[in-house]
């Protein structure tokens, strides 16, 4: 995937995510996007409540990765890189 192609399917995963930022914000809590490997997997970086949340795992994939999944099929799965692997 080469840099055009890789910013385009950042911008649709952003806008995806923008579908669910409020209700991660009514929490107080954020999501940012880190970086879409060649294997499609998509890094985010939780923020605020989110980032220490016992809930953040089910956010993740049950918000996050359903939401995206569902607008961009490209992308494989979600995983955030501030959470430890034991709870990924």
């Amino acid at each position: 995937m080469d840099s055009s192609e890789k910013a385009k399917l950042i911008e649709r995963v952003e806008q995806a995510i923008d579908t669910i930022r409020p209700y991660l914000e009514q929490d107080g809590g954020d999501i940012t996007v880190e970086d879409i490997g060649e294997d499609f997997m998509l890094k985010v970086r939780l923020h605020g409540a989110c980032s220490s949340c016992s809930m953040s795992m089910m956010t993740l994939q049950a918000g996050v990765a359903e939401a995206v999944r569902h607008a961009v099929p490209e992308i494989s799965g979600v995983v955030a890189v501030n959470m430890p692997l034991a709870e990924a």
